[in-house]
Formats: C-alpha cells, sequence, structure tokens
C-alpha cells in the first residue's frame, strides 16, 4: 500500500537483447531516472541493466552496451522492461529460444512488464500479449500481426497501457510511455517535472497514425497550431467544432480534416484530454472543489469530471487528489 507522502523506490530491470536498440535502451533510465521524491528529492525508481549472461550486448548503431549483471536481476524486479530489439526468433518466429525462454521465467508474478518498440515481438512470443490490446512500431505492424494473430494490434497510437502489461510505439514512444508510467506512478506534477528536465513534452498528442508514410505536417497559417494553443488557455470556453473552426478561419470540414491529421484525434476528443489533464493538474495542486475544478477545466458539473476520471484514470477525483496529494504538497507548500 503506497502512503502518501513517502513514495517507495521501485526497482526497474531493463533487459537488453541482442541486436539491440540502443536507442531505446537509454529511455527507462534517462526519463524513469530523473523522477524524484518531492519530499527528500531522492530517486523514486531504481533502474539497472540486464543481459542474458551479463556480458556486453551490441547495438544495432555499432556499439555495445555493458549491463548491470545478467538475467537473475529480472527476478528482483518490480517492473521489466524490454526495449527494441532484432533478435531473431521473437523478430522472424515469433518464438522464443530456450536462453530467453529461461530468462524470462525469472520474473516474478504481478510483476510489470513494459516492452518499447519491437520488444513488443519478446512480449508476444512469450504470449503474455494473448488476447490483449498491443502496439510497435508502425513499420513493423504488418509482420507482427502476420506472426502474432492473436494479439489485438493498434498501430495507431503512441503506447498501450493494458494494466500489468504496456507496450509503445517506436523509438521516442518510449519516452512517452515512461512518463506515463511516472504519471501512474506517482501523479502529473511528478511527469511534469521530469519532463520538464528531459526537454520533451509531458504528453504528445495523438498516435502513431500521425506519421505514417507522411511528412510531419507544417506549422504555418493553414495548420490548427495556433487554435489549439488558443484552445489551451481557454478550456473552460465553448470549444465546439463550429467555434473552433471559425476561429481557425475554416470551415468545419477542413479544421477536422487538419486537426486529425496533425494530432490523430478528433477535435472532440483532443479537448476532453486536455480539459481532463488540467483537472488532474488542478486535484493536485488545489484544494478547489471538484465542482469548481470541473468547471474551470470546461467539463461543467462534478458529475461529467467523475465520469471522464473514471473512465480515463480508472478513479474518481477524491481518489486520484488523495492518492497523489502527498507527493505534490511538498512542493506547493
Amino acid at each position: 500500500m503506497r502512503t502518501p507522502g513517502v513514495p517507495s523506490r521501485h526497482q526497474v530491470v531493463v533487459l537488453l537483447l541482442e541486436p539491440l536498440i540502443g536507442y531505446d535502451a537509454t529511455i527507462p533510465s534517462a526519463v524513469l531516472g530523473a523522477a524524484r521524491s518531492g519530499t527528500d528529492g531522492l530517486p523514486l525508481y531504481s533502474v539497472e541493466m540486464a543481459s542474458l549472461d551479463g556480458g556486453p550486448v551490441q547495438t544495432t548503431t555499432g556499439y555495445a552496451v555493458v549491463p548491470h549483471g545478467d538475467s537473475s536481476l529480472l527476478a528482483l524486479a518490480d517492473t521489466v522492461i524490454v526495449p527494441g530489439t532484432r533478435a531473431p526468433g521473437p523478430r522472424h518466429e515469433g518464438v522464443l529460444d530456450d536462453a530467453l525462454e529461461r530468462a524470462l521465467s525469472q520474473i516474478r508474478p504481478g510483476t510489470r512488464i513494459v516492452s518499447i518498440c519491437t520488444g513488443a515481438y519478446v512480449l508476444a512470443a512469450a504470449g503474455l500479449l494473448d488476447g490483449r490490446r498491443a502496439t510497435t512500431h508502425w513499420q513493423n505492424t504488418e509482420d507482427f500481426a502476420r506472426l502474432f494473430p492473436q494479439v489485438d494490434l493498434d498501430e495507431d497510437v503512441l503506447f498501450v497501457d493494458d494494466g500489468d502489461v504496456l507496450t509503445s510505439a517506436g523509438l521516442s514512444a518510449g519516452v512517452d510511455l515512461c512518463l506515463h508510467l511516472i504519471r501512474r506512478d506517482h501523479g502529473a506534477t511528478v511527469a511534469n517535472e521530469v519532463a520538464r528536465y528531459c526537454v520533451v513534452p509531458p504528453w504528445r498528442d495523438g498516435g502513431q497514425a500521425q506519421f505514417i508514410d507522411r511528412p510531419v505536417p507544417v506549422m504555418d497559417d493553414a495548420s490548427t497550431s495556433s487554435t489549439r494553443a488558443w484552445a489551451m488557455a481557454h478550456l473552460d470556453a465553448d470549444l465546439s467544432v463550429p467555434d473552433l473552426a471559425r476561429r481557425a478561419r475554416m470551415s468545419e470540414r477542413t479544421f477536422a480534416r487538419r486537426f486529425r491529421h496533425e494530432t490523430g484525434l478528433t477535435p472532440a476528443a483532443w479537448v476532453t484530454q486536455q480539459r481532463v489533464r488540467h483537472a488532474q493538474h488542478l486535484l493536485e495542486t488545489t484544494d478547489l472543489t471538484v465542482d469548481v475544478i470541473a468547471t474551470r477545466a470546461g467539463l461543467g458539473t462534478g458529475a461529467s469530471l467523475r465520469k471522464h476520471c473514471a473512465a480515463t484514470l480508472g478513479v474518481s477525483p477524491q481518489a486520484y487528489r488523495r492518492t497523489f496529494r502527498g507527493a505534490t504538497e511538498s512542493r506547493i507548500a
């Protein structure tokens, strides 16, 4: 049971599998390793790297990574993360070799298991994604679906949180997922501080659908970016598509099409997402009532906020505040 204001140190083990996607492997240490307790400034996560035999692991880009130890570290983990890999068994045949199967068998029941990019092949080959929603890099989705038809693959999202098993899309989506882990474990305020330290957005809008086979849209006068910036500062205003389209000086149809192209979301879904995030921030950092927070976040009533919190966060506003307020109080005292 988590004691408010006294966050426990969470043991993370990153399993390195050759040939390793080196960029993916560095993300957990950089992001999770930057999370600090507001009470004493101590790290909230202990991140270690493991290889199957404890030896260096060659990456796909010409250098090797020296881990902290061998696969026996997995038995101590609260969270195991498998970064991208081109390991031939999972990637080409959809199976685990004996050494990898023995390594994964050391993971304790109840351990949270996470993949970054093509690390999802390993989780799928181990049967951990059977019947579950998951994702991987968009370039690999056709191949992944062929090898693992039993997995409910979603190629449009940056990451999937399926409770004790989480998967991310390619490369930098691993940053999004690690920030999500911090947000889930310790609240939005801690995650936002880590994002600022890493100089990345605390939450990227949309999914990897916006990157598939087309360039990132140019933020010019034909973009919806300025309208989105205005909406972020006026979440309590009427943010219907007709009103947003008028502000962007576009027809509703053109606005909706460009908005989805740029963010991967419909305008309505994006607005709701921003409003819930703002409500989370207010729950963590203020003593405002649920009804007042709902009004300021543009969600209308306390009942509406409760519904959105239940759907998005899985808890009530009061429960969310109780869980994460302790870690925040030291920052706002």
